[in-house]
């Protein structure tokens, strides 16, 4: 948070005006089709540019359980929002001892689930192998893991997550590949290199594997930008939309929520944003009801991410 004061002195501090005085830019919820459960921020890694700074130690965001998911669930439908997918990000989700619980729910009720996931040792005990394997046969394609696989060669990736991940994700593909369970990848732009090359890397990646994923799909091989906080970012104002030829719909805000559980709480609440989960000015409330208001973007993530990044986490 101190370097994204610094580079960006004077800016983000109003929730309602920039810094030069004019409205800032808001998104409205208009049509919420993803909601989010971050699982906690415990996981088996520790990487060198976690958004959320999970680890093996942080449990600042504890483990959300499968009835509290399920609390959520059926505020879906007494709100009546459109959501198709429920999506689960950590930490390592697999790390939560009731993941599998907590996806069979979902895909229960006929929503198609998103998990976010390093593929690595959490992902293959028995345990969650054999829950997989049974979701995987009962619910087929609706459900989804995204691979947190930064590179396509080993030396980039373990320098994110250390020696010997590279490998290790890829033993768990190799894994999820041979069981038929639905792959995508989530990748970094982070390598001095253009998309095509990125895109071309991962392709022959996915052919020498036999990994069933599309290269050139960005809703199945999705590259995003780094999240540098030292870096200097233009608040987006009311007139941006019409400048920039974009529209709030495109945001993420638009077209999700996601659920937290802080250390200490009693209750879960709702965050505007999976990338801004301990941001106290994302906190929408406990309900989704609470949480249907007006998202004003008053962060460097808002602008450099999501408007000009035009980055998503949804599937």
């Amino acid at each position: 948070m101190k370097d994204i004061i610094t580079a960006n002195k004077g800016k983000f501090r109003d929730r309602q005006v920039t810094r030069d005085g004019q409205p800032r830019a808001s998104v409205p919820l208009s049509h919420p089709e993803t909601l989010w459960f971050n699982t906690g921020t415990l996981c088996n890694i520790t990487c060198a540019n976690c958004y959320i700074d999970s680890s093996p130690i942080n449990d600042a965001l504890v483990y959300i359980t499968a009835d509290e998911v399920v609390g959520y669930l059926d505020q879906i439908k007494t709100r009546n929002w459109p959501v198709r997918e429920i999506g689960f990000t950590g930490g390592e989700p697999f790390m939560n001892p009731q993941m599998i619980d907590m996806t069979d729910r979902a895909l229960t009720r006929g929503y198609e689930v998103l998990i976010l996931t390093n593929a690595m040792q959490p992902m293959m005990r028995p345990r969650v192998q054999e829950g997989l394997k049974r979701l995987q046969a009962a619910h087929g394609d609706r459900l989804t893991l995204r691979i947190s696989l930064d590179h396509y060669s080993p030396v980039q990736h373990d320098a994110e997550r250390g020696a010997g991940g590279f490998a290790r994700t890829l033993a768990g593909m190799d894994w999820l590949r041979d069981q038929g369970i639905t792959m995508t990848v989530a990748g970094r732009t982070i390598w001095c290199e253009t998309e095509d090359q990125a895109r071309a890397g991962f392709a022959a990646l996915y052919a020498a594997r036999g990994y069933a994923i599309e290269a050139t799909d960005p809703g199945q091989t999705v590259l995003f930008p780094e999240m540098d906080a030292s870096a200097e970012v233009p608040e987006i104002t009311a007139a941006c939309w019409g400048l920039l030829n974009t529209a709030p719909e495109s945001v993420m805000c638009a077209s999700s929520r996601m659920v937290v559980k802080r250390r200490g709480a009693e209750r879960p609440v709702v965050q505007a944003c999976t990338l801004l989960p301990h941001d106290p000015q994302f906190e929408l409330g406990e309900t989704l009801e609470a949480a249907e208001r007006d998202v004003f973007l008053n962060h460097p993530h808002c602008a450099k991410f999501c408007v000009l990044g035009g980055a998503s986490c949804a599937g």
